[in-house]
């Protein structure tokens, strides 16, 4: 048995049907290890719950954290950082399409002295193309958009020091895009290739419209050129204007042709009110950030706690 302590933190959110099978491949590939798994339930309206209030009475390894709603994925991961006790902390999903089977690779890592070991699809099993494809297309142009070096191919699944975990509980945004967050603390990082399986049972938890969402959220956390594109389509529209207006000046001096200008006069407004609404809405979408923060709303709200220690409290420490 090894001398450090695993934590696992696993949101949860109508997965009953998985549940079962991922503690016991999880409990086997992590039999060599002293280890927690914290499932943290985000609102589920099915039995996932009482499954895991089964579980915890079969295993002392089993913590579970039940919110009071549905707070969302980035949430419950969060949730369960702050309620991890390990020295290396392992974020993954339930649905069984990350095996647990690589977490001892992951820890192999580790121990040679990387603080984040972060999984990357080498191969993605029973994922349609049109996924495959629009998954590519959002992290080359993350990577290009952003300061930050994010890694192309690389979910949630991932492995991180205490250290780590430490600096990202102590950030205090609300609206958090945790594979960003963490490559922005930094500290020695380093990626391992696995197969990602298809979903084991149930149903995808990230339909078009939250994964348009997810990656909308992705793009205005770590970079700025949604505003960006303000100055270029403005100077765009200006180009664009003053070669119209030269091309009036022509017609009217040189040529005398009458201009009735009806048509252009509208292309015109058409073309510059699109771009006006356009910038609008993403600026918009920033300040509706800023004003989601300023609030300063806790991020999640814990309904229940089962299987863990007394003394043992929220690990907020600072880096």
């Amino acid at each position: 048995m090894n001398s450090f302590l695993l934590s696992l933190v696993v949101p949860v959110f109508n997965e009953e049907k998985v549940l079962p099978e991922f503690f016991d491949r999880t409990a086997s590939a992590l039999s060599a290890f002293d280890y927690e798994v914290i499932f943290v339930d985000d609102g589920s309206r099915d039995d996932s719950w009482p499954v895991l209030e089964r579980m915890m009475k079969k295993s002392s390894r089993v913590r579970a954290v039940r919110l009071s709603r549905n707070f969302g994925h980035q949430a419950a991961i969060t949730a369960g950082l702050e309620h991890a006790a390990g020295d290396a902390v392992v974020v993954m999903d339930a649905d069984l399409q990350d095996p647990p089977e690589v977490i001892p690779a992951m820890v192999a890592r580790w121990q040679e002295g990387y603080d984040v070991v972060y999984g990357t699809r080498a191969e993605r099993r029973g994922e349609s193309w049109f996924k495959k494809v629009t998954a590519g297309i959002f992290y080359r142009f993350l990577r290009r958009a952003s300061p930050v070096d994010l890694p192309r191919e690389a979910g949630d699944f991932r492995l991180m020091s205490r250290a780590v975990v430490n600096s990202i509980n102590s950030l205090p945004e609300r609206i958090r895009y945790m594979r960003g967050l963490t490559s922005w603390v930094g500290f020695r990082q380093v990626g391992l290739p696995y197969t990602r399986d298809p979903r084991f049972a149930g149903e995808t938890k990230y339909p078009l419209g939250k994964m348009l969402r997810f990656a909308w959220d992705g793009i205005t956390s770590f970079t700025r050129l949604p505003l960006q594109l303000a100055i270029y389509l403005g100077l765009m529209a200006t180009g664009l204007s003053l070669l119209y207006a030269f091309h009036s000046l022509y017609v009217c001096f040189v040529t005398k042709t009458a201009v009735k200008g009806w048509t252009s006069l509208i292309i015109a407004i058409v073309f510059l009110g699109g771009v006006q609404l356009l910038m609008i809405g993403i600026i918009g979408e920033y300040i509706g950030r800023i004003y989601e923060e300023v609030k300063h709303r806790p991020l999640y709200l814990v309904r229940q706690r089962l299987g863990f220690p007394p003394s043992e409290g929220i690990k907020k420490e600072k880096p």
